[in-house]
């Protein structure tokens, strides 16, 4: 059998093709098989889902996002006789919890979590569009053998009046449309009983001309069109309009008015047909709510919050509105509760959030919205100035500063808000939301339950940060990293014993980025450890290199390479440690790998088990910024490291004549120890001529600094600079 959508689909999908594909296919006829109408069986209706799928999974992965690439998969659905209106929230659930979990872009396309998800939400807004679309139509076309039937009743009405007012009676009776005949003012002449059962009496018809039939929920005005029809300038019109029926309640209607002409070709009377599509409209209601509101808070959602925001913004660009204003609320610490009490209580968390918020809405310009998870985001159009919006802000805080009570459970909640404000300028939705989001996690790191103001210099720092992290692993394959070295000096006689290794990043349009710009992102990502493996690879190379040329003054030199603290978490270290000393052929007590003190003091047994393994293997290990965290000393002496390196906050005060007598003795003592326990002393941060005497007097082993020279090209390894630094 071919599937019924086989034109909109990307061709044929097998299991063998895409198994993720079929299995939420599968889960999808589940859910919303029960209440079609098809002839189709369970696995039928499974095969004919699966080219929808694919459209909804394609338009996931597109490289340039169009939600309205879904509004065919709505269509397709309606076509297959699923038209019931429950139906549409097994729809839009099952792509909610399953389309992304088993259709969602591998890592190798860089679509993060939050993007992938945004794009989720749009495409089920673009697919209930779709089905109430395709709703609409299907009922308008079961509904035109009645149209046709009125056009025929108006047809034979005009006949009738001319030749048999039998005849007409009959047809105007028995229609099943309202039928109405009017003066060319407007005044009531005839009414059937269609017509009267629709409005529910007949006085309540005849009291009233035409003109006055008008209802609030009618945004439409017919009097232009009208008067061009009694006039004779037309002959008919159709709309659709809401009426008033006689118990306050509205009646939607398809109207279509004629002009009927006497035998002199003149306009006589007006002719209305009415077919109520009441239900009709109520339907589409009732499927554009579901699809722009959250099912568990009845918040709007993410559809309908970019909804408003848009036009707020179009309104903005058109002059009418000038300022924009954004409140992006996270609730702190809400994973523990789903962890330790249950998605259920913390759904109904949720929701109670979510009636206190309602309560923060003080005007039409405001709305507040859920758009996932514990996120909650409210937009204030052209408020009157910044304290509007951060009263806003304030009054969010403000509704949830008491606990929740649930279950005869207290629950605090708290949360942080991020503020926008501001002229809209060229900004889009999403760049407006970007900075709000960006804003609320600087509230975040401040503590939370707090609102803080965007900074525009803070949000391009954050966004460079986020371009620098998704840059990362291109980078390392477009070779765009570079190592320098530093010389590592023995003190006492000043020769250059090793160097070490630091990574640079040549960007191609921030030029050229330090470590500490791009580290942190790396092992947040965890792109450090293979990025760790490269700069080891390319520092034992260079290491083994060194030594084998006849032409290197002194000593060959060792290797020094920091070892990040996630490298250590990683199962494969010891391996690749062992592996590149081998490719290379470098002795391994010619490398040595450099741990940071956080990473180490405290660690337990499992935790230092590769660097012991590594110091098996004869490579140096060295305690790197020592000093820096509240290190226990005693645990010197079981920890698998052979060289303190002591951080240079340290020794500034030795930097000139005399000494800081306070600084002076406790690098005395950290050197004493050291050295009691079998541990050499390299110092970071030498700058002056002064400093390095000072440290020399007190024994330490090696130093590295400015005054020795700075980090640089392998061949500028052995070029001393034994200058004070500027």
């Amino acid at each position: 059998m071919r599937p019924f959508f086989a034109g909109y689909g990307p061709g044929p999908v097998t299991a063998v093709d895409d198994d993720s594909l079929a299995r939420f296919a599968a889960i999808w006829s589940r859910a919303i098989y029960p209440v079609t109408a098809t002839s189709m069986t369970k696995a039928e209706f499974e095969e004919h889902l699966l080219p929808l799928a694919a459209v909804l999974r394609d338009a996931l992965h597109a490289e340039r996002f169009d939600p309205r690439a879904a509004v065919p998969v709505g269509t397709g659905l309606v076509a297959a006789h699923c038209t019931d209106p429950e139906a549409l929230p097994s729809i839009l659930g099952v792509i909610d919890a399953y389309l992304v979990l088993y259709c969602g872009p591998g890592p190798e396309l860089g679509l993060p979590a939050d993007e992938c998800r945004a794009r989720c939400s749009r495409l089920q807004h673009a697919v209930a569009v779709g089905f109430a679309h395709a709703l609409r139509e299907r009922t308008l076309r079961e509904q035109e053998s009645i149209s046709r039937a009125a056009l025929n009743a108006k047809s034979e009405a005009e006949s009738a009046l001319a030749a048999s007012e039998a005849r007409f009676r009959a047809v105007f009776e028995t229609a099943a449309v309202g039928i109405g005949i009017a003066e060319l003012d407007g005044t009531i002449l005839e009414i059937n009983a269609a017509l009267v059962r629709m409005f529910g009496s007949e006085a309540f018809i005849r009291q009233r001309r035409t003109g006055d039939w008008l209802h609030p929920e009618s945004s439409v005005d017919t009097g232009d069109v009208n008067r061009e029809l009694v006039r004779g300038e037309r002959d008919h019109y159709q709309i659709e309009k809401a009426y008033p029926r006689a118990d306050g309640s509205v009646l939607w209607a398809d109207v279509q008015v004629s002009l009927l002409r006497d035998a002199a070709g003149q306009p006589r009377y007006q002719l209305a047909l009415l077919d109520d599509v009441t239900e009709r409209r109520r339907l589409l209601d009732r499927l554009r709510h579901q699809a722009t509101h959250d099912a568990l808070t009845g918040l709007p959602n993410r559809a309908l919050f970019f909804e408003r925001l848009d036009q707020a913004l179009e309104e903005s660009a058109g002059g009418g509105r000038r300022d924009i204003g954004v409140c992006y609320l996270d609730l702190d610490g809400f994973k523990a509760v789903n962890d330790s009490l249950g998605h259920a209580v913390g759904d109904r968390l949720l929701v109670a959030v979510a009636d206190r918020l309602r309560a923060c809405v003080t005007s039409p310009d405001q709305l507040v919205a859920r758009i996932g998870g514990d996120e909650f985001v409210a937009v204030y159009a052209d408020p009157p100035g910044r304290r509007a919006v951060t009263d806003l802000a304030a009054r969010i805080l403000g509704a949830l500063s008491t606990p929740v009570l649930l279950d005869d459970r207290q629950l605090p909640v708290h949360g942080s808000v991020g503020v926008v404000h501001g002229p809209v300028g060229g900004r889009g939705p999403a760049d407006i939301l970007r900075s709000a989001d960006i804003t609320m996690y600087r509230a975040k790191e401040r503590g939370g339950n707090r609102y803080e103001v965007a900074d525009p210099d803070a949000d391009a720092r954050a966004i460079t940060r986020h371009g620098l992290t998704n840059q990362l692993p291109s980078a390392l394959r477009h070779h765009e990293f570079f190592v320098e070295y530093q010389p590592l000096i023995g003190m006492e006689d000043n020769a250059v014993l090793g160097a070490e290794a630091l990574v640079r990043w040549s960007h191609p349009v921030h030029g050229v980025l330090g470590p500490d710009q791009f580290i942190p992102l790396a092992e947040s990502t965890g792109q450090i450890v293979p990025l760790g493996r490269w700069v080891l690879e390319q520092a034992v190379r260079q290491a083994q290199e060194w030594r084998q040329d006849t032409h290197c003054p002194g000593p060959p030199p060792r290797i020094n390479v920091n070892l990040s603290p996630v490298q250590l978490g990683h199962r494969g270290l010891v391996a690749d440690v062992a592996a590149v000393l081998d490719d290379s052929g470098l002795q391994p007590d010619a490398l040595c790998l450099e741990v940071t003190e956080s990473a180490l003091i405290g660690a337990d047994k499992d935790a230092l088990e590769p660097l012991r393994r590594i110091a098996d293997l004869g490579v140096a290990i060295a305690l790197d910024d020592f000093g820096t965290g509240y290190s226990n000393l005693a645990s010197l002496r079981w920890l698998p490291v052979s060289v303190l390196k002591l951080d240079r906050a340290f020794t500034r005060g030795m930097r000139q004549q005399p000494a800081d007598p306070m600084e002076f003795k406790i690098v005395e003592c950290i050197v004493t120890l050291a050295h009691a326990l079998g541990l050499t002393v390299t110092v970071e941060g030498v700058e002056t001529r002064v400093q390095a005497d000072h440290l020399r007097t007190l024994g330490c082993d090696t130093a590295q600094g400015w005054y020795y020279g700075r980090p640089g090209p392998a061949d500028q390894l052995h070029k001393l600079t034994l200058a004070d630094a500027g």
